[in-house]
C-alpha cells in the first residue's frame, strides 16, 4: 500500500518511516507536518493509507479527518502518542471515519522500535478492509433457538456501525429517553483496547446506561451492551450474551452480521435493527434474516453517512424497512417501539 505520514515531530516520523519500511510491500506516499498541509496533499495525490496524529499545530488530527473524509476520502487510521490519553480526541476521529486508532511507536533506549508490531497489525487489517470491499462472506452456524424468554416482555434493539459510528451512536443515543421499554446492543467495529473507554465516551451522551457486555450478561431495560472484545459478540439460545472467536476468517471484529444472525434465530420476539455508517457490507445479510423474522429494520442514508458501505449493502439486499438520515433514527426507533411495534412471539420460538 501506498502510506502517507501525518505527524509534526520528527522522531514519530521517523519511527514510522522505519516501521511501514519494513514491510517491502508497502512505500510511503508522502509526509505532512500538520493536518492542513495533509489535506492539501491528500486532495492532489490521495493515498491508500494515511497514519495520522491527533496532536498538531495549524490544524489537529480530528479536523484533518473531517475535511479529508468530506473532500477526499480515504482510509485513515489515528496514530498518536497514547491511545488512553487521547480518548475523546479519538472517538472524534472515527466518527469522522478513521478506521482504528494505535500508539505511536517509540524509539527504546538502545535505539530499537518498539510498538512497530502493533501498529503493522492494524494495518494489515486495514489491507483487508479496503482491498476486500464485499468480499468477506460471513457464513455462521444457525443454531435452533430453544423457547426461553425474559420475565418481563422487552423490545430489544440492535444498532451495528462502523466507519463514523461512534459519532453517529452517541448521535441516536443521546436521544433515546430513559424509560424507553427496550433493551439496546450496539455492535461498532472499536479495538478492544479501547472499547471499555469508548463505552464510558457513550454512557456520558446518553440517559442510557452503555455498559461493555460481559459472558453471562443479559438484554436489560435501560441498558446497552456493547461488544467489547475482539471476538464477535453472539446470543445465546438462554438469550445470554457470549463472545466466539468464530468465525475466525471475518476481518470484521466485533461482526455486526455474526449477531444480527444469531438474535434472529435465538431471540423470542421481534424487535427493531438499525445498520449506520460503515465500510463494507458487514450486517446487510444478517439484518435481511431479522427482517424476514419480523424485526422493523433500519439503515442510515446515504448524505449522512460518513461511508455508505454498509447501509448501502444492506438496501441492495432488500432488507432494509425505511433508509433515513441520522437525525431520524432515535426518533423512528422511539415511535417502533412505543406505537407500531407489538412484543409478537415469534413463530419459530415454540
Amino acid at each position: 500500500m501506498r502510506i502517507a505520514i501525518v505527524n509534526d515531530l520528527l522522531i514519530a516520523v521517523e519511527a514510522l518511516r522505519r516501521a511501514v519500511a519494513s514491510c517491502p510491500e508497502h512505500v510511503i506516499a508522502w509526509i505532512a507536518c500538520d493536518g492542513e498541509d495533509a489535506v492539501r496533499k491528500c486532495a492532489s495525490d490521495p493515498p491508500d493509507l494515511i497514519l495520522m496524529d491527533l496532536i498538531m499545530p495549524v490544524m489537529n488530527g480530528v479536523e484533518a479527518t473531517r475535511q479529508i473524509m468530506c473532500n477526499s476520502p480515504c482510509a485513515i487510521l489515528v496514530v498518536t502518542a497514547t491511545v488512553e490519553g487521547n480518548v475523546a480526541l479519538v472517538f472524534e476521529a472515527m466518527g469522522h471515519g478513521a478506521l482504528d486508532a494505535v500508539n505511536t511507536p517509540i524509539f527504546g533506549k538502545d535505539g530499537s522500535l518498539q510498538g512497530a508490531k502493533e501498529l503493522l497489525a492494524k494495518i494489515e487489517s486495514i489491507s483487508h478492509l479496503i482491498g476486500r470491499r464485499g468480499a468477506s462472506r460471513i457464513v455462521t452456524t444457525i443454531v435452533p433457538a430453544a423457547r426461553r424468554f425474559p420475565k418481563q416482555r422487552m423490545h430489544l434493539v440492535v444498532i451495528g456501525a462502523s466507519t463514523g459510528g461512534p459519532t453517529a451512536l452517541a448521535e441516536i443515543l443521546s436521544h433515546i429517553p430513559e424509560d424507553l421499554p427496550a433493551a439496546f446492543v450496539l455492535i461498532q467495529h472499536v479495538d478492544v483496547r479501547f472499547a471499555s473507554d469508548f463505552a464510558k465516551w457513550l454512557d456520558g451522551r446518553t440517559h442510557l446506561h452503555v455498559r461493555p457486555a460481559v459472558p453471562g450478561c443479559r438484554p436489560e431495560l435501560g441498558t446497552a451492551w456493547l461488544a467489547a472484545t475482539n471476538d464477535h459478540l453472539i446470543m445465546a439460545p438462554d438469550l445470554t450474551l457470549d463472545y466466539s472467536r468464530d468465525p475466525v476468517e471475518c476481518f470484521y471484529r466485533p461482526s455486526v452480521d455474526v449477531f444480527l444472525k444469531r438474535a434472529a434465530v435465538c431471540w423470542p420476539y421481534t424487535g427493531v435493527a438499525a445498520l449506520l455508517t460503515g465500510m463494507g457490507r458487514d450486517g446487510a445479510e444478517g439484518l435481511l434474516l431479522l427482517k424476514k423474522s419480523g424485526w422493523f429494520t433500519i439503515a442510515q442514508d446515504e448524505h449522512t453517512s460518513v461511508v455508505y458501505g454498509m447501509p448501502k449493502a444492506a438496501k441492495d439486499l432488500g432488507a432494509v424497512d425505511q433508509v433515513l438520515p441520522l437525525p431520524g433514527i432515535a426518533s423512528a426507533i422511539i415511535d417502533r417501539v412505543l406505537n407500531q411495534l407489538p412484543l409478537n412471539v415469534k413463530e419459530n420460538a415454540q
